[in-house]
C-alpha cells in the first residue's frame, strides 16, 4: 500500500466508509499518519467496537512486518496453583466427535458455524487465543443481559477469531429485566478467575473447543499478578438476576441456563475498571463488562442489595437453601460424562460434578411444573418439558426408578396448592383417613364426601368414577368450588362415616399400616357393595326413597341425602313439577347450593342394588360372657405366680368388638372395658402356672396386660376363642384353628424388604412358628432347625435365621415384644427327650449330634481308645445338661473341651434317648434281621427298616454311621475296628444290656455295609475319604525368621491344628530368641507377587494357609513393629466402627463401578462389625437416601493386607490390598481391590479396626492353649463384649496385658 495515499483507501479496504469522518476530525489524511494509531488513540476518536479496532489495526500492517504468534512453554498443571498465576487450561485440538451435533444459526455479517452439542458443560469453541470460560455446576435462576469474558492465551497483539459459543438448543424466549423494557444486550462480560482459590487446581477443558487447524500454545505463568497485563475476551450472555441466582445465557430466547451462580455463596461484588464489575464467592471470581457506566453501576447496586445481610455459605450443607429430595449421578445422554444431579422441592438441578454443588456453582434448573417423566428403557428414562426433552440413564434398574419417584414428586409438589387441603383440615375428623385413619389425607371422593389418603385414593380409582370420583385436595384447584369445600366442612368424615362404616367388625377395619389387599377388599365392601353403610328406613321402596330426595333437597341436611342417594334414590327422578323437573333444580330453587353441588357429582354414579334386595343385616359380631378372676392390670411382664387371693371374681362380656368387665353380672357401668382394636396379643398360660388351673393374658396397644383366670376349662376355651376371634382380621383366620400359646400382632421384616416394616398375624404353636404376612400365604417357622436366634440392637429387634431366609421381628411394644422373645426362645429349645424334640440342623440331624461328630472328626480320630475310654463324668454331666438347654449356643473347642468328654457325651445322649434311636417298635425287628444268613436278603431287609424309620430318625442313623465308618478307617492308629466299635455302640443304640452280642452285630452290619444300605454314592463316599485322611496328615513347609534368604529358613512340620502362635514359638525357641518386653513377633503371610503381606491372627490355622499358597507366597516369622500405636489406638476407641475418605481402585471390571482400570478414585467408606460399605460421597447422617451405598461387602468374607503393587501407581505408598472371597457354594467368587490412605497412621487405624472386627468374627479358629504375651494380636480387648466389659478390659490392659489376653480367650 502506498503509505502516502488518500485515507479513503484504508477505510474503503476494510469497509469501514462510514468512519472516515471520524479519521478526518483527528486530522488523519494518509495512511502514514496512521501507522502508529493504539486502540486507545482510536477510542478517543469514537470508534470503540472491538470489531472496527482490530480491522482497522490489521490493515495498517505492512505485510512484512507481521507479528508471528510467540511459542510458549509448555504448561504443567499442579495440584496447588500459586495465588499470582493465572489459570492455563489445556484444549486438545481434536474436536469431540461423541457429541451429538446440533446445527448452527446463521447469524448476519458471520461466516456459519460448526455443530456443537445441545447441552455441554465444556467450554465453546475458541481460538488459541482464548481460554476456556469457566463451567461449573450448581442450581440456578437472574435476570439481565451480560456478556462473560475470560484471559487470552496468547499476548495482545495476537489477532483472535471469535467463534460462536455453545448454547442450548430450546427456542421460548425468557423474560428479561431491562428498565427500558426492550431487548437491551449490554456487553457486560463475565469470566470465572481462579485467584482467589489458592488450593483449587486448574481445571482442564474437555476436547472439542478448538477448530483443528489451530492448535493451542501454552504459555508458562509470569511470576506477576493476576490482573496484570491481562487482556479480557468477553463472551456475551444474556443474565438474569432473582433473590437466589444469577444465571447467564446464550440468549434472550433461551429457556435453559449455561451457568448458575447462587446468590448466597456471594461474597463480594464491587467495580474493578472501567465498564466491569466482579462477583466473588469463595471459590470463584466472576468478572462482568457492561455497555455503559450507568448499567454497570446498577447492576452492582442491585446485587449488593440482593447479597447483602445473606448467610454466606462455603459449601452446600444440609442447611443450606437447597435442601435436596433426592441427589446422585447421572448420565445424560448426548454427554460423556456424568452429571450431578439434584432433585428438590419442585425442581430439578443439574451440576457438572458434586464439588461444584457444594460451593455453589451450577449448569441449570429445570421447572417441574412443566415436566413430565416417561420410563424408555431399563436404566433410561425421559424428563420432557416444553422446550427440550432431557433423556437421563441411571447407574440400576433400581436407581432409576428412584429418580423417577423422585422426579415424579417434585411434579406433584410443583402443582400442588395446600390452600383448599388446610381448608379441608380444619374439619378436624377430615384431617385423618376416612378409611384407615392416616394423618392428613390429600385425597377425598367428591361423589361419596369421604378424605381419603393417597394409599386409600388408589384403591378407590379401581372402582372407577362411576362409583368413585378421586380428586387431589391439592392439585385438582377448579374442581374444589366454595360450595363442594363447605359440604366436605358441613359433613366431615365422621359424620359420613356414620353412614357409611356404621357396621364395621373390628376384625375388618383398616389401619394405616394395612396392607393393598385388605385395603381392595375392605374399599369394595365399603362403597361398591355397601356392606357396612346404614340402611335407610325407606331402603327397598323405590317410590318412597325418590319422593323421600325431593323432599329432603329443599332443606339442608346434606347428610340424609346422602344415605337417601347410596341406598337406592334416584337423583334423576321426576318431581312432578314442570318448572323444576328434577331434584337438582329444585335444591337450586330453594336456594339449597350445597344439596344442589352434591346431587351434581352423583348424577352419573351407579348404586349396586342387585344383590340387596333385602337391607343387609351384618355377621353378627362375637360375643360371650361369663365370670372370670381377674388380677389389677399391670404395666410389666409376670414374673411371679400369682395365687388365688390375688385374684377378684368379675362379670365379663365380650361385646360389638368390645370386652368389658364388671363388679358382678348386676352392674350396668363397668369397671373397665378392651375394645378388640387395641388387642395386641394373647397369651394362654400353662395349666396351674397361677393359682387358677386355666389362665390367659391379654396385651393392650396401650401397654398394659390383664391376665384373667378360671377353673373351667371348657370355659377358658371358649374365652380364648372367642377374644381371638374378636380381633384377630379375616387374612389370618386359620391361625383361630391351631392350638395356639400366643396369638397377635408384630411388626417385621424379611430379606427381600428391609427398607419398610409390615404387619403380621403370628401364632406359636409348640416348636412353630405360623405367620400370615401382608400380601402372602400363611407361612411355617420350625423354630428347633434355626441356624440362628437373637436378639438384637438393645432388645428390640428379634432375628430368625433359617435356610434362605433371615425374619426381622420388632418390638414395637416393649410388654409384649418381650413375651414373644421368651415364648420363642423357649420353643426354640430342646422340647424333650425324642429326636423330634431336639434342636435341628437343616438336614434334620440333632445339634448335639452333629457338634459332638464334627468335634471328633477333626481333633479325634487319631485318639487310642476313642469312645472306648470313659471321660470325667462330672464334665459330661455338665456338657449334656449344656447340650440341654440349648444345643445351638454350644461351642466345643480344642483344648478347652476333652476328646473322651465329647464322645461319651454322644454316647449318653443315645443311651438316655426315649424311644431309643430305632424306636421301640422295630428295634426287635432290627435285632432279628442281624441273624439273616443271607447277605443280601439282610441288606434290603435292612433297607426295608430304614425306610419305616421317622424323618429323624433315619437322618441321624445314617451320619451316625458314616461317622462310624470314617473312624474304623483310622484303626491303625485309634485302635478301633469294627468289631471294637460295634461292641460299644450296639448296646448304646438298642438300649440293651449288652450281655450278647446281637445289638453289636447289627452295628456292625450296618457300618460294614454303609454305602450300600445308605445308597451313598461312590464319589461322594470318596470325596469324603479323603478329605477326612488329609486332615490327619502332617505337612512340611519352609519359614522364615525376619527375611527371605537362606540363612534364615526354618522347616517344619505343620500339623493340621497348628497354629500361627505356636509356629511364631517353635521358630524362635529353635533359634534361642528370647522375647523382650514390648516386642511382638507374628507370623506373616508374604506375596511377593502381589507385594502384600498381612500378620496372622495368633488362633488361625497354619495349614489351610498353605494350602491356598502359590508359588510366589511363603510365611515369615518377623516383628510387628506397629502392633503398639494400633493396641494403644484400639483402647482409646468405643466404638468399633471406623468411617472416612480413601482412594479406592479395583483389579479388574469386576464390580460393575463403571470406574476406568487405572486410576485411583475417592471413596467415602464406612466399616463397622458386619459390613464394609463404599460410598461415591461423604454420607449425609439424616439423608435417607444418600445412605444407600454403592457397595457393601460382608466383613467376614474380606481378607485385608498391607501394601500395593508399585506397577498400579498408587497416589501414597500407605496402602491396603483388599480381597474378597464369597462363602456361596454355587458360585465361588473372588475380587481384590486396592485402598490408599494419606498417611501411615490414617492406614493403621483401618487396619487395626479390619483385625478387631474380624478378630471377633473368627469363631471356629481356636488355639490348644492360651495365647503368648509375646505375639502380635489385635484381641486383646473383648470386642464383642459391652460396653462395661470394654472398658474394664482396656483399663486391664496397662496394668496386666497376660490377663486381658486370658480372659479374651474365652469370647467367640
Amino acid at each position: 500500500i502506498n503509505q502516502g495515499r488518500d485515507l479513503f483507501v484504508l477505510v474503503f479496504a476494510v469497509l469501514l466508509v462510514p468512519l472516515e469522518n471520524a479519521f478526518r476530525s483527528a486530522g488523519l489524511a494518509t495512511l502514514r499518519q496512521c501507522r502508529n494509531l493504539t486502540p486507545d488513540q482510536l477510542d478517543q476518536m469514537g470508534i470503540t467496537l472491538p470489531g472496527h479496532q482490530r480491522r482497522i489495526l490489521a490493515s495498517l500492517r505492512v505485510d512484512g512486518e507481521r507479528e508471528r504468534p510467540v511459542p510458549k512453554e509448555r504448561t504443567k498443571f499442579r495440584s496447588n496453583a500459586p495465588a499470582d498465576c493465572p489459570p492455563r487450561p489445556h484444549v486438545s485440538p481434536t474436536s469431540d466427535t461423541s457429541l451429538p451435533p446440533v446445527p448452527p444459526r446463521s447469524t448476519p455479517n458471520c461466516p456459519p458455524q460448526r455443530f456443537t452439542s445441545a447441552l455441554s458443560p465444556s467450554p465453546p469453541a475458541r481460538t488459541p487465543g482464548s481460554p476456556k470460560p469457566d463451567r461449573h455446576a450448581v442450581k440456578a435462576p437472574a435476570e439481565q443481559s451480560v456478556s462473560q469474558s475470560s484471559t487470552p492465551l496468547s499476548t495482545p497483539t495476537h489477532t483472535p477469531t471469535q467463534a460462536r459459543p455453545q448454547t442450548l438448543a430450546i427456542q421460548p424466549s425468557a423474560q428479561h429485566l431491562v428498565s427500558d423494557g426492550g431487548r437491551k444486550m449490554s456487553p457486560v462480560s463475565p469470566v470465572a478467575s481462579f485467584s482467589d482459590d489458592r488450593n483449587a487446581p486448574p481445571l482442564p477443558p474437555k476436547a472439542g473447543g478448538v477448530p483443528k487447524s489451530l492448535p493451542p500454545i501454552p504459555q508458562r505463568c509470569p511470576a506477576q499478578s493476576p490482573r496484570a497485563h491481562r487482556a479480557l475476551y468477553y463472551q456475551r450472555r444474556w443474565v438474569k438476576l432473582d433473590v437466589d441466582y444469577l444465571r447467564y445465557f446464550d440468549s434472550d430466547k433461551e429457556i435453559y441456563s449455561k451457568g448458575t451462580i447462587s446468590t448466597a455463596f456471594i461474597t463480594n461484588v464491587s467495580s474493578v475498571g472501567e465498564l466491569k464489575f466482579e462477583v466473588a464467592t469463595n471459590n470463584r471470581t466472576f468478572i462482568f463488562r457492561a455497555e455503559s457506566e450507568a448499567e454497570r453501576n446498577d447492576w452492582v447496586t442491585v446485587l449488593q442489595d440482593c447479597t447483602r445481610g445473606r448467610h454466606r455459605h462455603s459449601t452446600m450443607n444440609p442447611g443450606s437453601p437447597l435442601t435436596p429430595d433426592y441427589q446422585g449421578y447421572l448420565e445424560l445422554k448426548g454427554l460423556r460424562s456424568k452429571l450431578y444431579t439434584v432433585v428438590a422441592l419442585d425442581k430439578v438441578y443439574l451440576y457438572k460434578n458434586i464439588e461444584d454443588y457444594r460451593i455453589g456453582v451450577g449448569i441449570t434448573s429445570i421447572e417441574m411444573n412443566v415436566g413430565n417423566v416417561k420410563d424408555t428403557d431399563r436404566r433410561s428414562f425421559d424428563l420432557t418439558t416444553p422446550y427440550r426433552i432431557f433423556s437421563f440413564i441411571a447407574e440400576s434398574e433400581q436407581l432409576k426408578e428412584q429418580w423417577v419417584n423422585a422426579m415424579r414428586n417434585a411434579i406433584g409438589e410443583a402443582l400442588s396448592n395446600s390452600e383448599v387441603a388446610e381448608r379441608i383440615w380444619a374439619e378436624p375428623s377430615n384431617s385423618l383417613c376416612a378409611d384407615c385413619g392416616a394423618p392428613k389425607p390429600e385425597w377425598a371422593a367428591i361423589n361419596l364426601c369421604v378424605v381419603v389418603c393417597k394409599r386409600c385414593a388408589g384403591e378407590h380409582r379401581g372402582l372407577g368414577p362411576s362409583i368413585s370420583k378421586v380428586r387431589s385436595l391439592k392439585m385438582d384447584r377448579k374442581v374444589w368450588t366454595e360450595e363442594l369445600i363447605q359440604v366436605f366442612l358441613l359433613l366431615g368424615n365422621e359424620r359420613v362415616n356414620s353412614f357409611w362404616a356404621a357396621n364395621v367388625p373390628p376384625s375388618e377395619a383398616l389401619t394405616p399400616s394395612s396392607c393393598t389387599e385388605e385395603r381392595r377388599r375392605f374399599i369394595t365392601n365399603k362403597y361398591r357393595q355397601g356392606k357396612y353403610r346404614k340402611y335407610h328406613p325407606l331402603y327397598g321402596n323405590q317410590r318412597e326413597l325418590d319422593n323421600a330426595l325431593c323432599i329432603n333437597v329443599q332443606c339442608s341436611d346434606v347428610l340424609e341425602t346422602l344415605s337417601l342417594i347410596f341406598c337406592g334414590a334416584d337423583v334423576n327422578c321426576s318431581t312432578g313439577m314442570p318448572n323444576w323437573p328434577s331434584p337438582l333444580s329444585l335444591a337450586t330453587a330453594h336456594s339449597q347450593p350445597l344439596q344442589a353441588e352434591l346431587i351434581s357429582h352423583n348424577l352419573n354414579t351407579v348404586v349396586d342394588m342387585a344383590m340387596d334386595t333385602v337391607p343387609y343385616a351384618p355377621p353378627p359380631c362375637v360375643s360371650y360372657n361369663g365370670f372370670l378372676f381377674k388380677t389389677a392390670s399391670m404395666a410389666r411382664a409376670i414374673t411371679e405366680r400369682k395365687t388365688r387371693e390375688e385374684f377378684s371374681r368379675r362379670w365379663c362380656t365380650l361385646n360389638d368388638g368390645t370386652f368389658s368387665y364388671y363388679e358382678s353380672d348386676k352392674n350396668s357401668n363397668p369397671n373397665g372395658a378392651l375394645k378388640a382394636s387395641e388387642i395386641v396379643c394373647l397369651a394362654v398360660d400353662t395349666p396351674e402356672r397361677h393359682g387358677y388351673e386355666n389362665t390367659f393374658e391379654l396385651y393392650s396397644e396401650s401397654e398394659r396386660l390383664y391376665l384373667f383366670g378360671t377353673d373351667d376349662g371348657d370355659s377358658h376355651k371358649e374365652w380364648v376363642k372367642s377374644l381371638a376371634k374378636s380381633f384377630i382380621p379375616a387374612s389370618a383366620e386359620p391361625l383361630l384353628r391351631l392350638g395356639f400359646e400366643r396369638i397377635g400382632r408384630l411388626k417385621c421384616k424379611d430379606g427381600l424388604n428391609l427398607q419398610t416394616s409390615k404387619v403380621g398375624w403370628f401364632a406359636l404353636v409348640g416348636s412353630t412358628l405360623h405367620a400370615y404376612l401382608n400380601d402372602s400365604k400363611g407361612e411355617e417357622i420350625h423354630l428347633r432347625k434355626l441356624n440362628e436366634l437373637s436378639i438384637q440392637q438393645d432388645n428390640e429387634v428379634l432375628v430368625l435365621v433359617e435356610k434362605g431366609r433371615t425374619l426381622y421381628i420388632e418390638g414395637e411394644r416393649k410388654l409384649d415384644f418381650a413375651g414373644w422373645c421368651a415364648a420363642i426362645q423357649t420353643a426354640a429349645g430342646s422340647g424333650g427327650d425324642t429326636l423330634s424334640q431336639q434342636q435341628l440342623t437343616e438336614t434334620d440331624i440333632p445339634v448335639i449330634v452333629h457338634s459332638c461328630i464334627g468335634y471328633i472328626t477333626q481333633c479325634g480320630l487319631t485318639s487310642e481308645g476313642i469312645y472306648r475310654k470313659s471321660g470325667v463324668n462330672s464334665r459330661v454331666a455338665a456338657l449334656c445338661e449344656r447340650f440341654r438347654q440349648d444345643a445351638r449356643s454350644v461351642r466345643l473347642r480344642e483344648g478347652e473341651h476333652q476328646v473322651d468328654d465329647v464322645s461319651n457325651t454322644l454316647k449318653r445322649f443315645f443311651r438316655e434317648l426315649e424311644e431309643g434311636l430305632f424306636t421301640s417298635e422295630d428295634a426287635r425287628t432290627w435285632l432279628s434281621t442281624a441273624a439273616i444268613q443271607d447277605e443280601s436278603k439282610k441288606i434290603s431287609q435292612y433297607q426295608m427298616l430304614l425306610n419305616r424309620l421317622p424323618r429323624v430318625n433315619k437322618a441321624t442313623l445314617q451320619a451316625l454311621i458314616n461317622h462310624l465308618y470314617c473312624v474304623q478307617r483310622f484303626s491303625e492308629l485309634n485302635q478301633m475296628n469294627l468289631h471294637n466299635l460295634a461292641i460299644v455302640f450296639g448296646p448304646t443304640l438298642f438300649q440293651t444290656d449288652g450281655k450278647d452280642y446281637t445289638a453289636g452285630r447289627a452295628i456292625e452290619d450296618l457300618i460294614q455295609h454303609y454305602t450300600l444300605i445308605f445308597e451313598v454314592r461312590l464319589t461322594v463316599h470318596y470325596k469324603q475319604s479323603s478329605e477326612v485322611k488329609s486332615s490327619q496328615w502332617h505337612f512340611i513347609c519352609t519359614v522364615y525368621l525376619e527375611e527371605k534368604k537362606e540363612t534364615a529358613e526354618q522347616h517344619v512340620k505343620i500339623p493340621g491344628s497348628m497354629t500361627a502362635a505356636e509356629l511364631t514359638c517353635e521358630v524362635l525357641d529353635r533359634r534361642n530368641i528370647a522375647v523382650k518386653d514390648r516386642e511382638y513377633w507374628s507370623c506373616w503371610e508374604v506375596s511377593d507377587k502381589e507385594e502384600m503381606e498381612r500378620p496372622l491372627h495368633y488362633q488361625e490355622r497354619v495349614l489351610p494357609i498353605l494350602h491356598s499358597f502359590g508359588t510366589d507366597s511363603h510365611l515369615l516369622i518377623k516383628k510387628h513393629l506397629a502392633m503398639e500405636a494400633m493396641i494403644v489406638y484400639l483402647t482409646s476407641k468405643v466404638d468399633v466402627s471406623k468411617h472416612g475418605m480413601m482412594k479406592f481402585r479395583e483389579e479388574r471390571s469386576i464390580l460393575g463401578l463403571g470406574l476406568t482400570s487405572g486410576s485411583f478414585h475417592d471413596r467415602y467408606f464406612i466399616l463397622n462389625s458386619s459390613s464394609l460399605r463404599m460410598y461415591k460421597e461423604v454420607r449425609v447422617r439424616f439423608d435417607r437416601q444418600s445412605n444407600r451405598p454403592e457397595r457393601d461387602w460382608p466383613v467376614k468374607n474380606l481378607r485385608v493386607y498391607l501394601g500395593i503393587k508399585k506397577k498400579l501407581r498408587p497416589p501414597t505408598c500407605w496402602g491396603l490390598t483388599v480381597v474378597y472371597e464369597s462363602k456361596k457354594q454355587e458360585r465361588p467368587e473372588k475380587q481384590q481391590w486396592y485402598l490408599c490412605c494419606d498417611t501411615q497412621s490414617e492406614m493403621r487405624e483401618w487396619y487395626a479396626t479390619f483385625l478387631s472386627i474380624q478378630d471377633g468374627l473368627q469363631q471356629t479358629r481356636v488355639s490348644r492353649v492360651l495365647p503368648d504375651t509375646r505375639h502380635g494380636n489385635v484381641s486383646l480387648i473383648p470386642l464383642r463384649g459391652s460396653e462395661n466389659e470394654m472398658r474394664n478390659s482396656v483399663a486391664a490392659f496397662s496394668q496386666d496385658p497376660l490377663a486381658v489376653s486370658q480372659f479374651t480367650n474365652h469370647w467367640d
